[in-house]
């Protein structure tokens, strides 16, 4: 402090005395540039200016120059270089490199090419500048010319170009670069052969990143740092967490970049406490390093911890990005926590980042997966600009709402907007059709894959269609649409297959894909349990037997099937006939009041959907305190006045009685109900769903 306020004194002294020479300046503007003190610098060109001072050099000029382009000056640098008398080529590399750092694209290659002469930092001051901007192939093109003009380039000439090739992913150019770092004198340069390891882990030959590792001299952190992230980016994390133990033996100390790709590689491998270990081995966590936990979680369907994260995060006071705004968004939208998701959207709007593209694009998810395809659209209208994921999430909202014909209307309104559809879009556009029934339709979207778009229709898209052929009762064209399938068939295709069968009750069919099922997930019990209801369903009681024999001869453990719903941000679970809730007693109550209720309109349990052969006693018990109906007899105790809508998630389909119960409750009482099931959101109002009785 006192050296600029010294500083400050004597530029003082110097508008006090008037004029002054050379030699009173030159001690002052290599004072300011010592401290970086830029105010004190403006002063003394000010008072050049002020009393027409021409240098006899470039000198003093020149050592301001590259004290703004140090400090990132953009307008400070130029108006000095514009005003001054005379330039050499240490001026012209100077503002070139303002405009190199500060990734000012066009005027760094407008200015290099005014230059009237260029030495070897001039072409590597626009190389670096331009491959750090992602301008890759300019960058090449610049190293032609300086090639073609006779300049020699380095080691920093080297390591933009081959940073360059990584980002175009770009081998071929890669090596013959590297050929050139051969036969030149650069040695074993550890920045040059970093470079190298980076740019072949990168252009997917990990094998030869690893043998120039091995005979890097020198090693430095980059080095490790650049072949652990090509093996995180080639798909091996367990030899991503094998070197980063080995870096630790020795004794490297790894930074943040390090520790973001050692984490991301414990979440691949599913190791979510190894991860937690390394996280809280960290002294002073990061941004990355939050984010990376938070998005580990969110990929490994831990979304509550996302949350609870998130929320130390912030209470850490570490500013969080639209990265990390968008996958706790997506946590939200995974778990349909709506109250959490709007608090996380005020967040988004108060940073700043509720424009951001895959922000908006996750808000617009979010809503959706919540049921609020208002709120949604409102989001997707907004926004600045929009991609093909933003479309697909709005298009799929759609979908999933029971807005079929609204999702086919967006659908036609992206192709107005000359952009191509991809394999996502058609998963929702056939989900559209088939919730609609517009079998004609979506033979057209179908064809159009291949024929309009020229591409290849994937297993989620032959699922589609299976379903909606056969829901269409064209169970014959979905045979033959699964035999003569490009793909093997697999779990997804089988299992729409046997769903639609237990839908039509084609038991015949339905054995051929349930058998499949057997096959390729011996331990899923879902085919079991639906290939076991759908001989109950016909009496068939000893083949009942012999299903639920073969699951327990397989150790075939059956998942439990659960409902929860938000109230007051605290989310409550249900489970089928489930008496653990603290006010179980009460919630019995309202829910026997509303089925007496519902009795009295003439509404009687559906006991034949208890695939069970037991007494009617035991199957009017099972059916009326299913997840759901006590998530809803709950939903009503806590905000009986209320005439917001109850919503309420499953983490399973259905059942019929349970969506007939829903239809007749939102009649009685006057208020909607939200169901979202594994399959499709359920909008009930006034005694009718939104799915138009399909489930």
């Amino acid at each position: 402090m006192k050296v600029r306020q010294k500083l400050r004194q004597a530029i003082d002294s110097l508008y006090a005395g008037g004029q002054a020479t050379a030699e009173a300046y030159t001690p002052l503007v290599l004072e300011c540039v010592r401290v970086n003190d830029v105010g004190q610098a403006k002063r003394l060109q000010s008072h050049m200016d002020l009393h027409y001072f021409t240098p006899n050099d470039t000198f003093l000029h020149n050592r301001l120059l590259h004290m703004y382009a140090r400090l990132g000056k953009i307008s400070d640098a130029r108006n000095l270089f514009d005003k001054m008398p005379q330039r050499d080529i240490i001026s012209w590399n100077a503002i070139l490199s303002v405009y190199a750092k500060s990734g000012s694209v066009e005027n760094l290659r407008a200015l290099f090419y005014k230059m009237p002469f260029r030495d070897s930092v001039s072409y590597n001051t626009v190389i670096a500048g331009l491959a750090g901007s992602g301008f890759s192939s300019q960058a090449l093109e610049v190293f032609l010319r300086m090639n073609r003009e006779g300049f020699e380039p380095t080691g920093y000439t080297h390591v933009s170009l081959l940073n360059a090739c990584s980002r175009l992913l770009d081998l071929r150019k890669g090596k013959q670069i590297h050929g050139r770092i051969c036969v030149g004198v650069l040695g074993r340069n550890v920045f040059v052969w970093n470079a190298l390891t980076d740019m072949y882990a990168k252009c997917g030959e990990i094998d030869k990143a690893r043998w120039l590792f091995d005979r890097t001299d020198n090693k430095n952190v980059v080095s490790w740092n650049s072949l652990i992230a090509g093996y995180l980016k080639n798909g091996q994390p367990k030899k991503c967490i094998d070197l980063f133990q080995e870096m630790q033996l020795g004794g490297f100390k790894p930074d943040d970049v390090t520790v973001s790709n050692v984490l991301c590689a414990y979440f691949q491998s599913r190791l979510v406490d190894e991860a937690i270990e390394v996280f809280n081995l960290i002294k002073n966590k990061d941004k990355v390093s939050w984010t990376t936990m938070i998005v580990g979680y969110v990929q490994n369907g831990k979304e509550e911890d996302a949350l609870n994260l998130f929320a130390k995060m912030l209470a850490e006071g570490v500013k969080p990005d639209s990265f990390t705004i968008s996958s706790v968004i997506s946590s939200c939208a995974k778990l349909a926590y709506l109250c959490n998701g709007q608090v996380v959207h005020g967040k988004a709007i108060l940073l700043g980042v509720d424009n951001d593209l895959l922000v908006s694009s996750a808000l617009v998810d979010m809503y959706c997966k919540c049921g609020i395809t208002k709120d949604a659209w409102i989001v997707f209208d907004m926004m600045p600009s929009r991609n093909v994921v933003s479309w697909n999430a709005m298009i799929r909202g759609y979908a999933q709402n029971g807005q079929d014909l609204e999702a086919l209307v967006l659908y036609e309104k992206l192709l107005q907007q000359k952009l191509k559809p991809d394999s996502i879009t058609f998963v929702a556009v056939l989900s559209a059709c088939n919730h609609a029934g517009l079998i004609e339709e979506g033979r057209i979207y179908f064809d159009s894959i291949s024929k309009r778009y020229a591409l290849v229709p994937t297993l989620d898209h032959y699922a589609c269609m299976i379903n909606l052929l056969g829901r269409s009762g064209c169970m014959t064209e979905a045979i033959d649409l699964v035999n003569n399938m490009p793909h093997e068939p697999n779990s997804l295709i089988w299992s729409t297959l046997l769903s639609v069968c237990a839908i039509k009750g084609d038991i015949e069919n339905g054995e051929m894909a349930a058998k499949r099922l057997f096959e390729l997930e011996p331990l899923n019990a879902g085919p079991y349990i639906m290939l076991s209801n759908m001989y109950a369903t016909c009496g068939r009681w000893e083949d009942v037997a012999s299903v639920r024999s073969l699951m327990k001869s397989k150790n075939v453990k059956k998942f439990a099937a659960y409902s929860w719903i938000e109230i007051d941000n605290e989310v409550h679970k249900f489970v089928a006939e489930d008496a653990t809730h603290p006010q179980t007693e009460i919630i019995y109550e309202e829910l026997g009041r509303l089925i007496k209720k519902l009795q009295e309109a003439g509404f009687m349990p559906d006991t034949k959907l208890v695939l069970h052969n037991v007494e009617e006693e035991e199957k009017f018990a099972s059916i009326c305190y299913h997840s759901e109906k006590l998530a809803l007899a709950y939903g009503l105790i806590k905000n009986p006045h209320a005439t917001t809508p109850i919503r309420i998630m499953k983490n399973i389909r259905v059942c019929g009685d349970c969506h007939m119960f829903m239809k007749l409750v939102s009649k009685v009482i006057g208020r909607p109900i939200i169901l979202r099931d594994s399959n499709r959101f359920h909008h009930f109002v006034g005694g009718s769903c939104s799915c138009k009785d399909y489930w």
